[in-house]
């Protein structure tokens, strides 16, 4: 068993559970929450993620870390995934450590290695200027043989080491690329649409096997999804395995857990989206513990951890082939834009026997509600849990038009 754990980023989630692992563990993270930490007896390194040098590096945190007995690193959060990476070369002395790292925040990078080692993916391209994508839009279109009148492809364009949908452009036609790329930062990668059925997968591996897997239903993606997905997306778990151990075997994930998102279209093909190695958002690993009462983050903690024995692993993921006690689903409440002054949380909704809770608090006086980056922060969430799957993605459909917030 590791001798200590570095968290790296702020979750009082991850260090509760943490704590109720019994296993040595410090926090590292922005001065910001050094307070706390001493308030609370968190043992706690201050670390700036954002700064990186002579001053700043894996060499002298790993000092700082010493202190603690240190020797696994678990990045929380997208932008401490290289941190990680670089503290655990040193700790396992493999440099490919960090060069896998890399892999997970280079969505090009990912993409080429993806490509190279036999997943399906769309077609894609590095690109530095506006000129570029429309020279990438036409060659996409034109390998489609897409003829005149025909509804043209649609292409994504995405920074390279942002989480989730940030920054993330879609483009429908030609006359979107000068409109939405005005204002965007380059490099991009520019990547045709997939077609299908998208989906997550929360693969919890250790020692380079998968030992676990949960599939994630999405209803819409970033704003409403259940744990696990319905029996219509179980049927396809052993094709969905097979291509999660394909992609650990190709990037060499040897420990942690990772977040991949998924397309399978009707011919049962899928096709390999992008992955993340850190917790999941839309409350997913959440969800995960509630549907299988299991605490999931200790699993992602543990899994980390290249000394972790066999019977701790079968001691906190649920046996393969496991039934779920409940399906679980959360809804992410996004204002409309505009003002918004109230919060109206219909009585249908608490009377459901699926309605679980909410995190909805009222604004405080009226708000002005404006474009979002991405998919933004949801200004709370709705949970159910019931037994039929089928119902629960019906009131998620139901609930995502309504206006919580008036």
């Amino acid at each position: 068993m590791a001798r200590c754990y570095a968290l790296l980023g702020w979750s009082l989630p991850v260090i509760e559970s943490a704590q109720k692992l019994g296993k040595p563990f410090v926090v590292v993270s922005f001065d910001g929450f050094k307070g706390y930490a001493a308030e609370n007896d968190i043992p706690f390194v201050s670390w700036d993620f954002d700064s990186w040098g002579d001053q700043s590096n894996s060499l002298l945190l790993k000092e700082q870390l010493d202190a603690f007995g240190a020797d696994v690193a678990i990045p929380l959060f997208e932008e401490t995934v290289e941190w990680a990476g670089a503290l655990n070369s040193i700790y396992r002395d493999d440099p490919r450590v960090l060069n896998r790292a890399f892999l997970f925040r280079n969505k090009a990078m990912m993409k080429r290695k993806a490509l190279l080692g036999g997943l399906r993916v769309g077609l894609f391209e590095e690109v530095h200027s506006v000129d570029q994508v429309r020279d990438f839009y036409q060659r996409l279109n034109e390998a489609e043989l897409h003829l005149p009148g025909e509804a043209t492809h649609w292409l994504h364009c995405k920074p390279f080491d942002a989480a989730g949908t940030v920054g993330h452009v879609l483009i429908r036609e030609e006359s979107d690329i000068d409109v939405k790329l005005k204002d965007v930062k380059f490099p991009l990668l520019a990547e045709s649409h997939l077609a299908g059925y998208e989906f997550s997968t929360e693969a919890f591996i250790h020692a380079g096997k998968v030992r676990y897997v949960n599939i994630t239903e999405y209803v819409r993606l970033g704003h409403s999804n259940f744990v696990p997905c319905g029996p219509q997306l179980e049927a396809k778990r052993h094709i969905i395995e097979r291509e999660i151990q394909k992609l650990v075997d190709v990037f060499g994930i040897e420990y942690g857990m990772i977040h991949p998102e998924w397309f399978l279209n009707d011919k049962d093909e899928i096709a390999f989206g992008e992955v993340a190695c850190r917790i999941p958002g839309g409350h997913i690993l959440d969800l995960f513990s509630r549907a299988f009462d299991i605490d999931a983050l200790q699993a992602f903690i543990l899994c980390h951890d290249p000394n972790a024995t066999e019977e701790e692993l079968k001691a906190i993921l649920p046996e393969p082939g496991a039934k779920p006690v409940r399906y679980v689903g959360s809804l992410m409440v996004y204002p409309d834009r505009g003002h918004i002054t109230d919060l109206d949380v219909p009585d249908e909704l608490v009377e459901d026997p699926y309605f679980a809770s909410h995190t909805l608090t009222p604004p405080v006086g009226a708000q002005k509600i404006a474009e979002r980056e991405g998919f933004g922060n949801h200004f709370g969430t709705v949970y159910f849990e019931g037994e039929d799957p089928d119902r629960m993605r019906e009131l998620l459909r139901h609930y995502e038009e309504v206006s919580f917030y008036v």
